[in-house]
């Protein structure tokens, strides 16, 4: 049905038709791709035609909630390997976590969104490469390559997973957006489920205490193997079906807090100045300080990515101007730490990697800002962001590469 919407965006009777034959699986596939054909005029009078007509909230099909609940499950299966095959748990999750979740999310994306037949086969390849090489890798606890690559691990999957959902439109700048906006999409349909699932288990518990009945040990095993992995794919259909409930969340989101960041981040470099805190030296510091600068980021670029789908206005350009600027002048302050250390120091791998990722932070950052920049004071489109952040995917992706695959080796397992 999708490629048929597709193919006659542009034959209003031909849709129609379309709709005739089966209402519920157009108005489904309609509102799935309905991203991709917006600037159709068509387009837009059956948005407001199917949004007129539709219940507040969709459950989409029994068969759909099937799907979802098959691959839930096999989803749990992965994350219980360690009771079912005796392995420890330490080992089998520090390699092993991005694979229960993106394997799956793959499955659910590529089902929902059509099989695309070379994506799915070179992405099962991938995982499949990947849970074969982590697995061999030398059982070291103390290895910084090896905790550098799990760590990394599941940003290279997630690389994969945007190949498989984008299809053969993966060198798509407006493609790459759309998969930014889903994750970010994603990100707050995920918060709010583990919100109310935690609340939800701690009055399930609460209520059995009163009766003197201890449920923890079995609430914990359903709710760490089966209901964890079950959120992303749950926010995907959710998101799915429902994309305007979340497209009302994440622009209230967005606009809330980039003055609020901005604000934290200038008081926070006042006072790192103020109370004497030395990067240069004090390694725990250094650490936490490009945590929370990887989060700064993840704020920006989500912020930008709402302001360019709702064409933000100059006041809002400014604003993420001036974030994207402080957060240049931490990253800068950050990046010269880990230069002066690698000097002082000498090499090895936590080094580069950390100096790697600020300096592909940075560079972006930079590219993002004289974007911003031009928008604010030269009035040029906002779009224009939106490229210079989806430019830069594939350089992340290649960075994880080099990480997992190739520090390892060049370090010798160290």
């Amino acid at each position: 049905m999708k490629e048929l919407i597709i193919k006659h965006i542009d034959d209003p009777a031909a849709l129609e038709q379309l709709y005739r034959s089966d209402a519920n699986r157009f108005k489904s596939d309609f509102m799935t791709i309905f991203d991709q054909i917006d600037d159709h005029i068509v387009a837009k009078v059956w948005n407001e035609r199917i949004k007129a007509t539709e219940p507040s909230i969709s459950w989409g099909f029994k068969y759909e909630w099937l799907v979802v609940i098959l691959i839930t499950f096999f989803a749990g299966i992965v994350a219980k390997m360690p009771h079912i095959l005796s392995i420890d748990e330490d080992f089998y999750f520090m390699r092993n976590i991005g694979f229960v979740v993106f394997p799956f999310l793959t499955l659910y994306i590529a089902w929902r969104l059509g099989v695309y037949l070379k994506g799915v086969v070179i992405s099962s390849i991938m995982f499949l490469i990947s849970v074969i090489y982590i697995n061999l890798l030398p059982d070291n606890p103390s290895s910084d390559t090896l905790l550098l690559a799990a760590l990394h691990l599941p940003l290279f999957l997630w690389s994969v997973f945007g190949f498989s959902t984008l299809k053969h439109e993966y060198k798509n700048h407006n493609q790459r957006l759309l998969f930014l906006r889903f994750n970010g999409d994603l990100a707050v349909m995920m918060a709010i489920l583990a919100i109310s699932g935690g609340i939800l288990t701690a009055l399930t518990v609460g209520m059995f205490s009163l009766i003197e009945i201890n449920i923890e040990h079995i609430l914990e095993n359903i709710v760490v193997f089966w209901a964890a992995p079950a959120i992303p794919i749950v926010a995907t259909f959710l998101i799915k079906t429902n994309p305007r409930i979340v497209n009302m969340v994440s622009p209230i989101i967005a606009k809330l807090f980039s003055p609020i960041v901005l604000i934290t981040l200038v008081v926070y470099l006042a006072a790192v100045l103020i109370s004497g805190k030395d990067p240069y030296n004090d390694r725990d510091f250094l650490l936490i300080f490009n945590l929370n600068l990887v989060g700064v980021m993840a704020i920006i670029l989500f912020s930008i990515l709402e302001a360019s789908k709702n064409q933000g206005s100059r006041w809002e350009s400014g604003l993420l101007f001036s974030l994207s600027v402080v957060a240049i002048i931490l990253n800068s302050i950050a990046l010269s730490a880990i230069l002066y250390r690698l000097f002082e120091y000498g090499i090895t791998p936590n080094r580069i990697t950390v100096m790697g990722g600020n300096v592909l932070i940075l560079s972006n950052l930079v590219m993002v800002s004289m974007r911003l920049f031009l928008i604010t004071f030269k009035e040029e489109q906002i779009e224009s962001v939106g490229e210079s952040i989806s430019s830069f995917l594939p350089v992340y992706a290649v960075w994880t590469v080099v990480v997992v695959f190739l520090f390892p080796l060049l370090f010798g397992f160290r």
